[in-house]
């Protein structure tokens, strides 16, 4: 379900202190019913169990493929355009106890990287020639009065080519990605299995 902007704004996450400079591009929830304030581990778990990219619906993967192909053909991809090179990774601008906090580990084929991973909280980033962009998942109270997941991605785009690049992709991110994100990551909520002894 897409929220509106100031769900992710008003809230106190830590993100919010090294990420004044990245514009709020989407921020959606996910259903997790039955969840507790400390079951954040808990859905990342699940969501790493369910799989990756390679996971998705072949709509998903077609359109990742396709993008990863021109992505080869126009350079937008090469190491000298991502974290690192073209831009700096926000791992060095975190606060020292974010600094030492531990990433969080995700499969070969996720092509966002941790930054860092708290029991409430996690961030991940990407850089290319379009943008540089962080995707950030929280654990907020939900609105039946448990918790859930948000996601909150934020992009610091290129000049006007990385402008153009996120217009264009929206209408996909909308009626194909993030829908696909919602049943793959709430259905893996559903089917999570529960460490022994927690409620």
């Amino acid at each position: 379900m897409k929220l509106p902007r100031s769900a992710f704004s008003a809230h106190p996450w830590r993100v919010h202190e090294f990420t004044g400079d990245f514009a709020v591009e989407d921020v959606w929830a996910f259903r997790t019913p039955g969840a507790g304030p400390d079951d954040f581990p808990v859905m990342l778990a699940a969501m790493r169990a369910a799989g990756g990219l390679s996971e998705q619906p072949w709509p998903v993967r077609f359109l990742f493929g396709l993008r990863w192909k021109i992505g080869r053909l126009l350079g937008w991809d090469r190491p000298s355009a991502g974290i690192g090179a073209r831009v700096a990774s926000l791992r060095d601008r975190l606060p020292g106890d974010l600094r030492d906090a531990p990433r969080g580990e995700d499969g070969a084929d996720m092509p966002l990287k941790p930054v860092y991973e708290l029991p409430t909280e996690a961030a991940r980033e990407l850089a290319n020639k379009t943008v540089h962009t962080v995707m950030h998942l929280g654990w907020a109270p939900g609105a039946d009065g448990g918790h859930e997941l948000r996601m909150a991605v934020l992009v610091k785009a290129n000049g006007w080519f990385g402008r153009l690049y996120m217009a264009a992709i929206a209408p996909f991110r909308y009626l194909i990605v993030y829908p696909a994100l919602t049943r793959g990551w709430e259905r893996a909520w559903r089917d999570h299995a529960r460490p022994a002894g927690t409620p």
